[in-house]
């Protein structure tokens, strides 16, 4: 009796998940082999230009144990509850916000197994009043461990966003990430490279520090396409700390232009 109550409780979150994402047209995840490449500040920009662009979007930080979407966008309010139904924070006027970081005390660990982190990722999929969007993105922990896997079950996405640096050792993990995503019956959308360039103060001369061949080379063994590349520029990472998302407060800039050239590229993978 009480494994059949068990099946009937997952049969139910299953068809609510199912239920509340059918109002989202496309889903995206954003995912990267290692840590430290950029991924949170890729996901954030590119969620910020496509409500700038006029899309209803909604971005869910899924990287339960450093959740940083929150800082990145100035939202450090907690979420409040409607109808049973965690009510999301809002970023202009479009773009719907939540992230674990909203729910925790300043640093407060997250000392959870995989169950745990499932069950949140549950709620942050079927508990959570998204509404209509045109996108939902989600920014996940670098890897490919709990949190990818509990969403590639749950949720079939329009596709996965790698981001890697062009070294070798963040390269080697994008095509382990990629043949993951592959496994788990997912598409990959592309890669987006961070960290690819620099701009000479003096000269504006562009310099690759770390060479082509490997991002060439990646291309060619994996068969997936570079989205396109973002410059490194401390002023990224400064404006990132206070919550200033470089789309909309570098206008103009490298970065800026960079951003939404990826947004362009993913909008006609998906068919917009």
């Amino acid at each position: 009796m009480e494994q059949t109550d068990r099946f009937a409780q997952i049969k139910e979150r299953q068809k609510r998940i199912e239920e509340n994402l059918s109002q989202i047209n496309h889903k995206i995840a954003v995912l990267s082999g290692k840590g430290g490449v950029g991924k949170t500040t890729v996901a954030v920009n590119l969620a910020v230009a496509l409500a700038e662009e006029g899309f209803e979007v909604g971005l869910a930080d899924l990287d339960i144990h450093g959740p940083d979407v929150a800082r990145m966008l100035g939202l450090m309010d907690e979420p409040v509850m409607q109808d049973g139904l965690i009510l999301p924070l809002t970023y202009l006027t479009n773009l719907k916000v939540l992230s674990m970081a909203m729910l925790l005390e300043d640093g407060q660990p997250v000392v959870w197994r995989g169950p745990l982190k499932h069950t949140v990722i549950q709620q942050f999929l079927g508990d959570t009043n998204w509404g209509k969007l045109d996108f939902l993105i989600f920014d996940m922990p670098p890897g490919t461990g709990d949190e990818a896997l509990s969403l590639f079950q749950l949720v079939k996405l329009d596709g996965t966003v790698i981001v890697t640096t062009p070294q070798r050792v963040a390269v080697d993990d994008v095509e382990r990430a990629i043949n993951f995503v592959n496994e788990m019956g997912q598409k990959v959308l592309g890669f987006v490279t961070n960290m690819a360039y620099l701009i000479c103060p003096n000269c504006g001369t562009k310099i690759k520090p770390f060479g082509e061949g490997v991002v060439n080379e990646l291309m060619q063994r994996t068969g997936v396409n570079c989205l396109g590349e973002v410059p490194m520029d401390p002023v990224v990472a400064q404006y990132s700390d206070v919550g200033k998302p470089v789309v909309s407060f570098l206008r103009g800039s490298e970065a800026e232009k960079s951003f939404r050239k990826i947004v362009g590229n993913i909008l006609r993978e998906v068919g917009e």
